[in-house]
Protein backbone atom coordinates (compact mmCIF):
# COMPACT_ATOMS: atom_id res chain seq x y z
CA UNK A 1 0.00 0.00 0.00
CA UNK A 2 1.24 3.48 -0.84
CA UNK A 3 2.03 5.73 2.09
CA UNK A 4 -0.93 7.81 3.23
CA UNK A 5 0.17 11.44 3.14
CA UNK A 6 -2.88 13.17 4.57
CA UNK A 7 -6.15 12.69 6.39
CA UNK A 8 -9.12 14.87 5.45
CA UNK A 9 -12.66 15.36 6.69
CA UNK A 10 -15.42 14.57 4.24
CA UNK A 11 -19.20 14.68 4.11
CA UNK A 12 -21.83 12.61 2.32
CA UNK A 13 -25.51 13.46 2.13
CA UNK A 14 -28.36 11.00 1.61
CA UNK A 15 -31.56 12.52 0.23
CA UNK A 16 -34.78 10.59 -0.26
CA UNK A 17 -37.71 11.81 -2.33
CA UNK A 18 -41.42 11.28 -1.58
CA UNK A 19 -41.26 7.77 -3.13
CA UNK A 20 -38.34 6.85 -0.80
CA UNK A 21 -35.93 6.82 -3.73
CA UNK A 22 -32.37 7.99 -3.09
CA UNK A 23 -30.65 10.77 -5.01
CA UNK A 24 -27.41 9.65 -6.66
CA UNK A 25 -24.82 11.66 -8.53
CA UNK A 26 -22.71 10.41 -11.44
CA UNK A 27 -19.37 11.90 -10.44
CA UNK A 28 -17.16 13.45 -13.12
CA UNK A 29 -13.90 12.55 -11.35
CA UNK A 30 -14.39 8.76 -11.16
CA UNK A 31 -17.35 8.27 -13.57
CA UNK A 32 -19.23 6.30 -10.89
CA UNK A 33 -22.59 6.81 -9.20
CA UNK A 34 -22.63 7.81 -5.56
CA UNK A 35 -24.23 9.75 -2.80
CA UNK A 36 -23.48 13.48 -3.13
CA UNK A 37 -20.30 14.04 -1.14
CA UNK A 38 -17.25 16.22 -0.79
CA UNK A 39 -14.63 17.81 1.41
CA UNK A 40 -14.91 20.03 4.46
CA UNK A 41 -13.22 23.38 3.83
CA UNK A 42 -11.04 25.11 6.46
CA UNK A 43 -13.18 27.00 8.98
CA UNK A 44 -16.36 25.17 8.00
CA UNK A 45 -18.52 22.86 10.13
CA UNK A 46 -19.38 19.42 8.77
CA UNK A 47 -23.07 20.40 8.62
CA UNK A 48 -22.27 23.57 6.67
CA UNK A 49 -20.02 21.56 4.34
CA UNK A 50 -22.82 19.07 3.71
CA UNK A 51 -25.31 21.81 2.83
CA UNK A 52 -22.75 23.55 0.58
CA UNK A 53 -21.71 20.36 -1.22
CA UNK A 54 -25.33 19.45 -2.05
CA UNK A 55 -25.96 22.94 -3.44
CA UNK A 56 -22.74 22.90 -5.49
CA UNK A 57 -23.33 19.43 -6.92
CA UNK A 58 -27.13 19.30 -7.33
CA UNK A 59 -28.58 22.81 -7.17
CA UNK A 60 -30.71 21.78 -4.18
CA UNK A 61 -30.98 23.53 -0.83
CA UNK A 62 -31.22 21.09 2.05
CA UNK A 63 -31.73 20.87 5.78
CA UNK A 64 -29.80 18.26 7.74
CA UNK A 65 -32.11 15.78 9.51
CA UNK A 66 -29.65 13.45 11.25
CA UNK A 67 -26.15 12.04 11.37
CA UNK A 68 -26.21 8.54 9.91
CA UNK A 69 -22.63 7.70 10.73
CA UNK A 70 -18.94 8.47 10.73
CA UNK A 71 -16.87 6.31 8.38
CA UNK A 72 -13.10 5.93 8.50
CA UNK A 73 -12.31 2.31 7.59
CA UNK A 74 -9.19 2.32 5.40
CA UNK A 75 -10.54 -0.31 2.99
CA UNK A 76 -13.06 2.15 1.62
CA UNK A 77 -11.83 5.53 2.84
CA UNK A 78 -8.29 5.64 1.40
CA UNK A 79 -8.17 7.20 -2.08
CA UNK A 80 -5.33 7.08 -4.60
CA UNK A 81 -5.35 10.13 -6.84
CA UNK A 82 -3.84 10.22 -10.35
CA UNK A 83 -1.19 12.71 -9.19
CA UNK A 84 0.12 10.16 -6.66
CA UNK A 85 -1.49 11.59 -3.53
CA UNK A 86 -2.92 9.06 -1.11
CA UNK A 87 -5.58 10.48 1.21
CA UNK A 88 -7.47 8.88 4.08
CA UNK A 89 -10.93 10.40 4.55
CA UNK A 90 -13.04 10.46 7.69
CA UNK A 91 -16.55 11.01 6.36
CA UNK A 92 -19.64 12.18 8.22
CA UNK A 93 -22.72 10.88 6.43
CA UNK A 94 -25.96 12.80 6.96
CA UNK A 95 -29.56 12.44 5.90
CA UNK A 96 -31.08 15.66 4.60
CA UNK A 97 -34.36 16.89 3.16
CA UNK A 98 -34.81 19.24 0.23
CA UNK A 99 -36.11 22.68 1.23
CA UNK A 100 -35.52 24.58 -2.03
CA UNK A 101 -33.66 24.91 -5.29
CA UNK A 102 -33.99 22.91 -8.49
CA UNK A 103 -32.32 19.60 -9.29
CA UNK A 104 -29.62 20.64 -11.76
CA UNK A 105 -26.56 18.85 -13.13
CA UNK A 106 -23.73 21.13 -12.00
CA UNK A 107 -20.50 20.77 -13.99
CA UNK A 108 -17.65 20.20 -13.57
CA UNK A 109 -18.26 17.82 -10.63
CA UNK A 110 -21.52 16.20 -11.75
CA UNK A 111 -22.28 14.29 -14.97
CA UNK A 112 -25.82 13.19 -14.07
CA UNK A 113 -28.32 13.17 -11.18
CA UNK A 114 -31.16 10.71 -10.68
CA UNK A 115 -33.35 9.27 -7.98
CA UNK A 116 -33.08 5.47 -7.73
CA UNK A 117 -35.17 2.89 -5.94
CA UNK A 118 -33.09 1.55 -3.05
CA UNK A 119 -33.54 -2.00 -4.32
CA UNK A 120 -32.48 -1.12 -7.90
CA UNK A 121 -29.22 0.79 -7.50
CA UNK A 122 -26.78 1.14 -10.39
CA UNK A 123 -24.03 -1.48 -10.52
CA UNK A 124 -21.33 1.14 -11.08
CA UNK A 125 -21.44 2.78 -7.62
CA UNK A 126 -18.62 3.89 -5.36
CA UNK A 127 -17.88 0.85 -3.21
CA UNK A 128 -18.67 2.32 0.21
CA UNK A 129 -21.92 4.09 -0.63
CA UNK A 130 -24.27 1.05 -0.56
CA UNK A 131 -23.23 0.43 3.09
CA UNK A 132 -23.94 4.06 3.99
CA UNK A 133 -27.35 3.80 2.32
CA UNK A 134 -28.05 0.53 4.15
CA UNK A 135 -27.20 2.26 7.44
CA UNK A 136 -29.57 5.13 6.55
CA UNK A 137 -32.40 2.72 5.79
CA UNK A 138 -32.15 1.01 9.20
CA UNK A 139 -33.63 4.14 10.83
CA UNK A 140 -31.37 3.41 13.82
CA UNK A 141 -31.63 5.92 16.64
CA UNK A 142 -27.87 5.94 17.19
CA UNK A 143 -25.27 6.88 14.60
CA UNK A 144 -22.94 4.25 13.16
CA UNK A 145 -19.18 4.50 13.65
CA UNK A 146 -17.30 2.36 11.15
Amino acid sequence: MDKIKEIRPGVAIIIFNEENQVLLQKRADVKLWGIPSGHVEPGETVKDAAVREVLEETGLQVRILRLIGVYSEPDSQVFHYPDGRVTHFVTCCFQAEVIGGNLTVCPPETLDLRYFSCDHLPSDMLKMHPLWLEDALTKATESFVR
